[in-house]
């Protein structure tokens, strides 16, 4: 599909939901400014020649590890990490386990003693069904709500609320990097999705995305909308392979606008689904799409970080070489368990030109802009 046609069905898009956004947040005129203004705003700009600087002086291995976040080893993790200098570790509930809060600080202090560029260090604090430090007590008091049972006790007041004291909890704990809120549309209790999702419509989703953005900002937690672009009905991405048949014309007008409202607040990451979305790209897994990436960063005009869903889940089971389609389809990160399969096929896949050591380059100098961003860089 032509530019042209993205940039004119994003605008149809804001016209098809003028009555749906009559709210001070939401107004037809204010949408179309500020994704105006999106594309004249990198959100990392002022940190680029930083974020150069220190490229210059990285290794080859250096800059591929800087677009890994690889879920943390169940031994030895402080050994790879000095080995490999990954970007990120991301933390399971089984990370969280029965520890105490000093023992999960301790944990995450030692992770940054031994990175020679600060991590980022991640986790899926979605609350609800998926909860990964508020499942043990000794963390949180009770494990935090899903966004639908926050919306029914104190719509979004309740929701910014609950991601001020989530913040400052991971913040505390020294978690950076939050994988959520899902930002998927769902009202049919049969999707798979449904249970993470407000439950609501695509005008109240939209608020959920600009309300937990906004409420996030300067706690020192990077929030990432996910699973772009829009999760549908689709099955479980963790079991197998999902095809998206829906007409474009339905993920413009259901699935589109809680991202862009979501950008428009300053959004500073996206994950991308796994599902094939047949009309964007019948070919590839948005994860992988080049296609869907240009919809993302060239006519949504987001400047900010793409993350993969975790290459390993089982629907890129029959999609070869993922780790290389994940790069060339411009993802800045690529979410990985076997992170030496992931490390060493990237590294293959450069030495022998397949993928050019720019494309790495123009990757990880986003990465590290970001972390100079978020002051973990200096």
């Amino acid at each position: 599909m032509k530019k042209a046609f993205w940039c004119i069905t994003v605008i149809v898009l804001l016209a098809f939901f003028y009555d749906k956004f009559k709210t001070d947040a939401f107004t037809l005129d204010k949408m179309v400014c500020e994704l105006n203004a999106q594309a004249r705003k990198d959100l990392f700009a002022d940190y680029y020649d930083q974020a150069a600087s220190l490229l210059e002086k990285l290794s080859l291995d250096e800059k591929i590890s800087q677009l890994l976040l690889v879920r943390y080893p169940k031994e030895n993790a402080i050994e790879i990490l000095r080995e490999y200098q990954f970007g990120g570790y991301l933390l399971f509930a089984e990370n969280f386990a029965n520890k105490t809060y000093e023992e999960v600080k301790k944990m995450t202090n030692e992770i940054q003693e031994n990175a020679k560029i600060p991590l980022l260090i991640a986790s899926d604090e979605e609350g609800g069904k998926v909860s990964r430090i508020s499942i043990n007590p000794n963390l949180v008091e009770a494990p935090f709500k899903s966004a639908s049972e926050l919306y029914d006790l104190g719509g979004f007041s309740k929701i910014a609320e609950d991601t001020l004291l989530k913040s400052a909890i991971l913040f505390d704990l020294g978690i950076n990097l939050n994988l959520a809120p899902v930002i998927d549309v769902s009202t049919d209790e049969n999707d798979y999705i449904y249970e993470r999702t407000l439950k609501k419509n695509t005008r109240l989703t939209s608020i959920y995305a600009q309300t937990v953005i906004n409420a996030s900002k300067k706690t020192g937690v990077s929030y990432t909308l996910k699973h772009f672009p829009g999760y549908g009905n689709n099955k479980d991405t963790h079991k197998g392979y999902a095809l998206d048949k829906r007409p474009f014309e339905m993920i413009v007008q259901n699935d589109l606008p809680p991202f862009v409202a979501g950008i428009n607040a300053g959004a500073e990451a996206v994950m991308i689904s796994h599902n094939i979305v047949t009309s964007i790209d019948e070919n590839n897994p948005a994860s992988v799409s080049i296609l869907v990436h240009d919809l993302l960063i060239n006519e949504l005009k987001f400047s900010g970080i793409t993350i993969t869903d975790d290459i390993t889940m089982k629907a890129l089971d029959n999609i070869s070489n993922a780790d290389i389609k994940a790069i060339q389809a411009g993802n800045n990160i690529i979410i990985t368990t076997d992170y030496q399969k992931s490390f060493s096929t990237i590294k293959k896949a450069v030495l022998e030109n397949v993928i050019l050591e720019e494309e790495i380059n123009n990757l990880a100098l986003k990465v590290l802009a970001w972390k100079y961003y978020k002051g973990l860089l200096k």
